[in-house]
C-alpha cells in the first residue's frame, strides 16, 4: 500500500494532483467534521443527460484517488435543486398546457407530466437516482426541498439574513443597473400560490429572522427565512449549500467559472472556507456547437449506450476534461478501441504507468482483463462486408479467427458485437460509397486476388498484410493510397482497418470472392 501511495503522491493524472490539492486542506488537521465531502449538484428542470454522468464520474475518479492518497474518510453528495421555481416548460415532456398553469413553482409542487411520481421535481429526481444507480455511483442523495423545509439550512439563512448586506455587495457588483433595483440574495414562496416570487425586499430582519416584501399584487407580506418559506437565489445558495454542508470540492462546467469568486465570496461571507473546485470544459457537437440539453444537438447517454459499453463513455470523459471535445457518433468506435488497448497496456505496466492509465481510475484500481480478441473498428467492417443483421453473424467469423472465444468466455466481445451490428445498420451501412478500381489499382487487385486463391500458409494477419503491401509497394506511392483503394472499392469507405488482419478475420476465399465482385462492378454497383 506505501508504494501505492507513494505513487499516487507523484502521479500526474489529473485526479491525483486534485486529490492532493484537497488533501493540502488538511496538512495541519483532519476535518472537524471527520470526513472530506465531494459535492456534484444538478438542476432537475429536464432530464439527466451526459453532463451529470460526467460531474459525478469525475469527481468520483477524484473521490478514488483521494481515498489512495488518505485514510481520512469520504462522502459524496448529489445534490438536486428542485425547489427552484419553474422558468419554462421543457419540450420533451407529455401534457405541457397542464405544466403551463404551474410556472415559477417549486419543481416539486409541479405536476408530474408522466403520471408516475407526486411531482415533476420527483420524478426527474427518480430518474437521477436510477440514473446514478445503473453506472453503480456511490453517492448520497439530498434535495433542496427537504433541504430547506426539514431546517438543515436554517442556521446558514439565519445567518444570511445578519450579513445580508455584505452578501449583497458580492452580488451587486455582478449585476446590471436596472437588475440591481429589484434585486434580492432571498425570493419568497408565495404562501397562496405556491410561487417563487422575484421581488425586491422591503425589509430583513435578522433579529426575527423575517422577510418583509410586497407579491406581484402590491400585498405586503412578512415571512419566516426558516423552514422552506423562503429560498435563496442560485448564484448565493451555491456558496450557502458549499457553507451549511462543509464542502470541500465541486466540479462544474467553463460556463461557471465566471462565477467562481461570487460562490467563494459568499462561502467566505457566511464564515466558511470555500472548497477546492475544478471548471471543465463544455462538450462540442459534429459542427463545433455547444451541446445543450434543451436544444437536443449532440449525444445524449442513451445514444452512446445504444452503440457501446459505459466503460468507453467514461474513457471518453476521463480524457483531458480541461480540453473542450467533440461529443458526436463517429467518436464512438474509437473510443472503444482505445478503452481496450488501455486495458491491454494495463497488465504489463508498473505501478507509475497504472496510476496514469484512464483505466485505473475508470475501475478504481480494480481493473479487469480485456477479451476483445477482435476490435470494435474490425467488427463494424466485418458487418458492413458481411451485411450482417445481427451478432450471430459475427461469431461465424469470429470462432473461426479465435476458436477459444464464445460469448460466455468473452462477454465483452459478445456485447460489442451486437454494438457494431446496432451501430453498422445505423451508421455505416447509409454512408458507403463503392467505387471502381483505377486501372492500377485493378492491377493490384488482381495480384492481390491471385495471392489469395494460391495461398497455403496460415491466414495469419501479419503474413497476410506482408502480401497487402507486396502488391501495392511498387505501384502507389505513397503506399497509403492503395490502402485507401482497398477501403473505397471493397468496403464502401474511405478509411479502415489494419486489411491483413481483417482478411484473417473474413477468411481468405471470402476476401477473394470479395475482390471478384469489386473488380466486375457489382459492389459500386
Amino acid at each position: 500500500m506505501s508504494e501505492l501511495r507513494d505513487a499516487a503522491m507523484n502521479s500526474k493524472a489529473w485526479p491525483f494532483e486534485e486529490a492532493r490539492r484537497i488533501l493540502k486542506r488538511y496538512e495541519k488537521a483532519p476535518p472537524e467534521k471527520g470526513y472530506v465531502l465531494f459535492e456534484t449538484g444538478y438542476g432537475p428542470s429536464g432530464l439527466p443527460h451526459i453532463g451529470t454522468f460526467g460531474e459525478v464520474l469525475r469527481t468520483t475518479m477524484i473521490r478514488r484517488a483521494f481515498e489512495t492518497l488518505s485514510e481520512i474518510p469520504t462522502r459524496l453528495i448529489c445534490f438536486s435543486d428542485d425547489l427552484d421555481g419553474m422558468r419554462k416548460v421543457p419540450g420533451n415532456v407529455p401534457n405541457q398546457d397542464k405544466l403551463r398553469e404551474h410556472l415559477q413553482e417549486p419543481l416539486t409542487t409541479v405536476p408530474d407530466p408522466f403520471g408516475t411520481h407526486e411531482s415533476f421535481g420527483h420524478h426527474n429526481n427518480a430518474m437521477l437516482r436510477r440514473f446514478l444507480d445503473t453506472f453503480g455511483f456511490e453517492y448520497e442523495f439530498y434535495s433542496a426541498t427537504e433541504f430547506y423545509r426539514s431546517g438543515q439550512f436554517d442556521e446558514i439563512l439565519l445567518r444570511a439574513a445578519e450579513r445580508y448586506d455584505d452578501i449583497m455587495k458580492i452580488m451587486l457588483k455582478s449585476l446590471r443597473e436596472e437588475r440591481q433595483q429589484t434585486y434580492s440574495i432571498f425570493l419568497p414562496i408565495h404562501p397562496e400560490t405556491g410561487k417563487v416570487l422575484y421581488v425586491p425586499m422591503k425589509k430583513v430582519n435578522a433579529e426575527r429572522g423575517e422577510i418583509t416584501f410586497d407579491d406581484e399584487d402590491g400585498r405586503e407580506w412578512t415571512l419566516p427565512i426558516t423552514g422552506g418559506n423562503v429560498k435563496l437565489q442560485w448564484k448565493p445558495d451555491f456558496g450557502a449549500r458549499w457553507a451549511a454542508l462543509g464542502v470541500d470540492f465541486e466540479m462544474y462546467g467553463k460556463d461557471h467559472s465566471t462565477n467562481t469568486p461570487i460562490y467563494d465570496g459568499i462561502c467566505r461571507a457566511l464564515g466558511v472556507r470555500p472548497p477546492e473546485h475544478f471548471t471543465y470544459e463544455l462538450f462540442l457537437d459534429e459542427g463545433g456547437q455547444k451541446i445543450s440539453k434543451s436544444s437536443g444537438n449532440g449525444v445524449s447517454i442513451d445514444d452512446w449506450l445504444r452503440y457501446a459499453s459505459t466503460e468507453s463513455l467514461s474513457y471518453f470523459m476521463y480524457l483531458k476534461p480541461k480540453t473542450a471535445k467533440r461529443l458526436h457518433f463517429d467518436i464512438i468506435p474509437k473510443m472503444v478501441d482505445e478503452y481496450h488497448q488501455q486495458l491491454r497496456a494495463y497488465q504489463d505496466q508498473d505501478t507509475k504507468a497504472q496510476l496514469a492509465n484512464p483505466v485505473w481510475h475508470i475501475h478504481g484500481g480494480d481493473v479487469p482483463e480485456s477479451k476483445m480478441v477482435v476490435s470494435f473498428s474490425m467488427l463494424l467492417n466485418l458487418a458492413s462486408v458481411a451485411g450482417a443483421a445481427d451478432k450471430e453473424t459475427l461469431w461465424g467469423y469470429i470462432q473461426r479467427y479465435a476458436p477459444e472465444a464464445s460469448p460466455e468466455t468473452h462477454p465483452d466481445l459478445d456485447a460489442a458485437a451486437g454494438f457494431a451490428v446496432r451501430y453498422y445498420t445505423d451508421f455505416v451501412k447509409p454512408a458507403r460509397v463503392f467505387r471502381a478500381p483505377t486501372e492500377l489499382e485493378r492491377e493490384a487487385l488482381e495480384e492481390l486476388r491471385a495471392g489469395l486463391a494460391a495461398w497455403e500458409g496460415p491466414e495469419d494477419g501479419e503474413e497476410l498484410q506482408g502480401l497487402v503491401f507486396a502488391c501495392g509497394r511498387e505501384r502507389f506511392d505513397p503506399l497509403r493510397d492503395w490502402f485507401k483503394a482497398l477501403y473505397e472499392v471493397l468496403l464502401g469507405a474511405s478509411q479502415g482497418p489494419r486489411f491483413g488482419s481483417f482478411i484473417a478475420l473474413y477468411g481468405v476465399s471470402e476476401t477473394v470472392a470479395l475482390i471478384d465482385r469489386g473488380l466486375a462492378g457489382e459492389l459500386a454497383a
